[in-house]
């Protein structure tokens, strides 16, 4: 279940973080969390920081992108020590922005399911990779949806996958701090955030900003309660508005998070929510396949499937879309 970071010590945030997020997914970084919880001079160094800037992935990225070692847990100690000026600022200005084009895996089922043609509007966009469900190829098991590449392998039970990507004729997206494919710097930042093993996950990044960059999509800075409305306003005639989200509200303080549930409930079209539970209200959630870490993948408020947070499965425990 989901907690508040103010709930928590620093080191039991590293703890759970090995523990559930990185078990199973990254053997370095489940090592490396569960020694900082254990290492009391770098927690009192990120007790320097704000609660929301203190976060596992936001330290191990920072350090991959300066250069430093994340592979053995004493000698990212020395580095992150001998180094902290230079890592405290960077964590200070950047954010965890994670921009998985594998999550569009567990949305397709959503996407496809709706009135078409699609006008997307993604909220937390990062570079807009996500902006793309009907330029990748999919496989589901033995299903494969789509042509191309980068191909989203995702493991899924309980559904019929679909049968055709989504027709979009129009994308935007909104971020306090939208990143550019097209700059190097922004797409070392992405690449650092991908987890040490994960090469699939480099080499999709790598086809998936070529995607963007060849059609860049319409990225706003702003507000996801402040600026959402302007923008969904610009949402083509005749075509659904999707407004939706991946691993987002995390990042969101409560009364925000009502506030732009709010807001959103209020647009035309649809709503389509990919959070960890407990971000958003649902009555009756059923349990979880297993103990990883898992979204709730939620329409217009109503919860649809379990999700891993990297798009890898889906685990659908609603009625079929119709």
């Amino acid at each position: 279940m989901w907690r508040d970071h103010s709930d928590m010590t620093i080191a039991t945030e590293y703890a759970e973080f090995g523990a559930r997020e990185a078990r199973g997914v990254s053997p370095v970084y489940e090592r490396l969390s569960l020694a900082v919880s254990r290492d009391d001079e770098l927690l009192a160094l990120l007790g320097t920081l704000p609660p929301i800037k203190r976060q596992p992935n936001l330290l191990f990225g920072v350090v991959r992108f300066l250069g430093g070692p994340v592979e053995e847990p004493a000698a990212f100690h020395d580095y992150a020590a001998a180094n902290w000026p230079a890592i405290e600022a960077e964590m200070r200005t950047r954010a965890t922005q994670t921009n998985e084009a594998g999550r569009c895996a567990v949305l397709l089922p959503v996407f496809a399911a709706l009135p078409q043609p699609l006008a997307l509007l993604e909220v937390g966009t990062s570079a807009g990779l996500c902006l793309y469900p009907d330029r990748y190829a999919y496989r589901y098991g033995d299903h494969a949806v789509g042509t191309g590449e980068p191909v989203l392998e995702c493991a899924a039970t309980g559904m019929t996958p679909p049968a055709r990507v989504p027709e979009v004729v129009w994308r935007a997206g909104l971020d306090l701090n939208p990143l550019d494919v097209t700059d190097p710097a922004d797409v070392a930042w992405l690449d650092a955030l991908i987890w040490p093993e994960h090469t699939h996950r480099r080499t999709r990044l790598r086809a998936a900003a070529a995607i963007a960059a060849a059609e860049p999509p319409l990225l706003m800075r702003g507000d996801l309660v402040d600026d959402l409305p302007a923008l969904a306003a610009r949402a083509p005639a005749g075509a659904t508005l999707v407004v939706f989200h991946a691993s987002l509200l995390f990042y969101v303080p409560a009364p925000r998070r009502e506030a732009f549930a709010e807001v959103v409930r209020g647009l035309p079209g649809h709503w389509i929510a990919n959070e960890s539970p407990g971000l958003l209200p649902h009555d009756t959630l059923p349990e979880p396949p297993d103990d990883a870490l898992h979204n709730v993948l939620a329409l217009d408020g109503t919860p649809l499937a379990w999700t891993r947070p990297h798009g890898q499965g889906i685990s659908w425990f609603a009625q079929p879309l119709r």
